[in-house]
């Protein structure tokens, strides 16, 4: 007999939900204060599940190691120490760039122990993209391995280091030793609890225009970030759980990381880059039965061929998708040739998910929506005046914040932009709201191309080019008309088999008036190696844009 709990509904749960229900399984309370540390490791691996995988690691030569709770516990208190003799106090800002290692996650939760907050770097930043973090910041101390030291080198000002490697490497770039000083620690280290505003991530935008902002995320975001896990991802006892995320980012340092060792379960960490073959391997190797990822990387797997009736080697239960909305070919292919039912999540790094297609609440979930608010946040869409807009209309995706008991944003950390008007926060999505109560993603709000009066929504584009045999990717923009004020511009990557031509292209735009529309086909089609992406994987319209505008401008 399945132990699985059964999908609940979601307008009763919804309506009854109460936060302190959530809060009622954590250790500490919003009241009275809370340590990170505390709730994802310390409070189970003084409890039941002390002997049970908290991590499961996977290095680029294939070798697995295991980390109970209780050897995290231990590995992150010698850490902690660590921490402390260079230093670091209660609100400091630790930072690391580190690959998907149980150093890493050893270090974020010695940083919470100690009450400090942990600041991600992306392993692919440049040197500018981490002397702007590290500067705003005031960051104290960075820990970083060999593979990323020499990106440091171009900054005249920089932190503490600390060098995971050899000593003499350490010694050649003046850098404190990791291994060294960690021999000398006890794993004895008293957790500092702080108010629940207090931060304990130190985030930045990914920065689709203009500079990254700052997002400090406070310790009374722990709940939403159970609630997500357990209601949308459906994370459930028993469950290995791989988000494969990376952890440099939002969604993979709230969700590869604090949520699944928030609920006590085992997280997984792929050391390897991706490979549709890699993947494949780690999901058989490790009987993955909930996985997390990112359109793109689905995706990668369905052109690749490689996945193709592999359901049958699988033990995947549920999928999620985050960071882009999912087409109906992608959705069909996981069901398939993955064997489960991929649901597709909406949030942002200001504020976490806040909009599902929730696995373990049952309500309507049509292919291309976002699905429903999360249970804790009221979501609304407000005209150009902030005034609510009802069923059948499009506007502004805004949170309620007075009806949002689980919503955590406190504003951008140095104030770089204004993001509320009155109770709403305003994510400068635009989405649509149907009459079964689902929102539906339109793009960001100067993504929207009008187009001879129109508006259209770039996603609804990309995505019904997407239906074409020969496209992998594709990204639609406005592009400067004087007849139509702007016309629609596709920029399409093809599948390697596949070669430009005007018959592709005509191809392409009869596809999508037949599919979508007669006003929303792309009048132009060019065909480029690759599309322009933030670090996390989301594609910068904007510069898209730019190009389109300069063309006609020359």
């Amino acid at each position: 007999m399945s132990t699985l709990a059964p999908a609940q509904d979601y307008t009763a749960f919804y309506q009854q939900f109460q936060l302190s229900e959530i809060e009622s399984q954590l250790s500490g309370r919003l009241a009275t204060g809370l340590n990170a540390y505390v709730e994802c490791c310390a409070r189970h691996a003084e409890g039941s599940r002390a002997e049970q995988a908290a991590l499961v690691h996977e290095d680029t030569a294939g070798q697995v190691t295991r980390y109970s709770y209780a050897e995290l516990d231990q590995l992150s208190g010698r850490i902690a120490n660590l921490l402390k003799s260079q230093g670091v106090q209660p609100g400091d800002r630790v930072a690391a760039m580190l690959s998907r290692t149980p150093e890493l996650l050893g270090l974020i939760l010695a940083t919470w122990r100690l009450g400090a907050v942990y600041q991600p770097l992306f392993t692919a930043f440049g040197y500018e993209a981490i002397d702007y973090r590290l500067t705003q910041a005031k960051t104290v101390l960075v820990v970083t391995d060999t593979v990323n030291r020499d990106k440091f080198a171009p900054i005249s000002t920089l932190p503490r280091l600390v060098l995971i490697g050899s000593a003499e490497e350490a010694a050649h770039w003046g850098d404190a030793h990791f291994e060294g000083l960690l021999a000398e620690q006890s794993s004895e280290c008293a957790p500092v609890i702080l108010d629940a505003e207090q931060p304990f991530l130190q985030m930045f935008t990914s920065g689709t225009v203009g500079k990254s902002k700052g997002v400090a995320v406070p310790l009374k975001a722990l709940p939403a970030f159970y609630i997500y896990m357990r209601y949308a991802v459906d994370l459930q006892e028993g469950d290995l759980f791989w988000n494969m995320a990376d952890p440099g980012w939002a969604y993979g340092l709230y969700y590869a990381i604090t949520g699944p060792l928030l609920l006590g379960a085992t997280t997984h960490f792929n050391e390897a880059g991706f490979t549709a073959e890699n993947t494949l391997a780690f999901l058989q190797k490790h009987q993955i039965t909930n996985l997390a990822s990112a359109p793109t990387a689905y995706r990668m797997m369905k052109s690749s061929g490689v996945l193709d009736g592999q359901a049958d080697t699988l033990a995947l239960r549920v999928a999620s998708s985050a960071g882009e909305p999912l087409n109906t070919e992608v959705v069909n292919w996981v069901s398939q040739h993955l064997g489960c039912r991929v649901m597709d999540h909406y949030g942002q790094t200001e504020t976490g998910m806040t909009c599902c297609c929730h696995h373990a609440l049952t309500h309507a979930t049509p292919v291309g929506s976002m699905g429903q608010p999360l249970p804790g946040y009221r979501l609304v869409i407000l005209d150009a005046e902030y005034q609510e807009l009802g069923a059948g209309q499009t506007g502004q995706l805004a949170v309620d914040m007075e009806a949002s008991p689980a919503f955590f944003f406190q504003g951008y950390t140095w104030q770089e932009k204004k993001p509320f008007h009155d109770k709403y926060y305003l994510t400068g999505d635009v989405v649509e709201l149907h009459a079964d109560g689902t929102f539906w993603f339109a793009g960001r709000d100067d993504d929207i191309i009008t187009t001879a009066g129109y508006r259209v929504g770039p996603t609804d584009v990309e995505n019904t080019v997407l239906e074409h045999p020969a496209v992998a990717e594709s990204a639609a923009v406005g592009k400067p008309d004087a007849l139509r004020g702007y016309v629609i511009k596709s920029y399409v990557v093809l599948k390697g088999d596949y070669e430009p031509s005007d018959e592709l292209v005509k191809d392409i735009q009869q596809l999508v008036r037949e599919r979508l529309s007669a006003h929303a086909f792309p009048r132009e089609i060019e065909f480029v190696d690759a599309l322009p992406k933030t670090p996390s994987g989301k594609i910068q319209r904007f510069l898209l844009r730019k190009q389109a505008e300069e063309a006609v401008a020359s």
